[in-house]
């Protein structure tokens, strides 16, 4: 659900009067990085994010001009749904001469609604085997002054998948090129016959399999809110999550049930 007109002004008033926490990806140095921040005012198409105390010893690296995304759970219908949006850096503002202590951002023209049923995960129907790449960008120095770019390349399975996250099976022998915070590319094909899906994601976790021949890598996806491409490949995953949960429904209605036998 995509809500126009003065609704996103009148969500985020509601978001400043509850004290909703807010959740901002912004890329900086090539990374997507992630903050929570508080919000603190709207008023002429001018959004006001405080950030938080904790996070002051950490600048958070963003211009006037560049894109954030802005992500939060508020009571909408039935239950507590998300609301995502990408949003412009307008400014700074700052109350103490410590630097700056707030972001301004502009008032966006709509904001996303994704229910919260696309953030519960769901298996991947055991009729599919859908493999995925992943890929790990680094700079490393050369003799001289020199940087290169160089790129690892690993093949994992798809265990479950979520609009916020997934599980990743990788053979128990590539755990030591995995650590939490690791930023990867990821592609794969959730449905036969279909256009691959490309994005960004974050190692959130790192589990061994009850077997020990293989890891899970608990992975967040992280910056979608933040381009109308993103967003785009957001609501796929969504509509990969549905997909996803009536095979599984439909799978579990096919299989047979033992019959009782009847009381003599």
């Amino acid at each position: 659900m995509i809500l126009y007109g003065d609704k996103p002004g009148r969500i985020l008033q509601a978001v400043v009067e509850n004290r909703i926490p807010i959740v901002m990806s912004y890329l900086a140095n090539q990374r997507w990085r992630v903050v929570r921040v508080l919000p603190v005012g709207i008023e002429d198409n001018r959004f006001v994010v405080k950030i938080s105390p904790q996070k002051k010893a950490h600048p958070v690296n963003v211009q006037t001009g560049q894109s954030v995304g802005i992500s939060f759970r508020y009571g909408y219908g039935n239950g507590y749904d998300k609301f995502i949006f990408g949003a412009t850096v307008a400014g700074f503002e700052s109350s103490t001469s410590q630097g700056v202590d707030a972001i301004v951002l502009a008032v966006p023209e709509q904001i996303e609604l994704v229910q919260r049923r696309s953030y519960l995960r769901v298996e991947v129907p055991k009729s599919l085997d859908v493999k995925v790449q992943l890929r790990h960008r680094y700079y490393t120095s050369g003799r001289g002054l020199a940087t290169a770019e160089v790129h690892q390349n690993w093949r994992g399975t798809l265990v479950d998948i979520s609009a916020g996250g997934m599980q990743i099976a990788i053979d128990a022998a590539q755990t030591s090129d995995f650590k939490k915070g690791q930023s990867l590319g990821l592609r794969f094909t959730p449905m036969p016959y279909e256009t691959p899906l490309m994005f960004s994601a974050q190692v959130r976790n790192i589990l061994p399999t009850a077997d020990d021949r293989s890891v899970c890598l608990g992975l967040q996806m992280v910056g979608l809110e933040a381009s109308p491409e993103g967003r785009l490949i957001l609501q796929r995953l969504c509509c990969i999550v549905d997909q996803y949960y009536q095979m599984n429904q439909t799978c579990c209605a096919a299989v047979p049930t033992t019959a009782k036998p009847k009381n003599p």
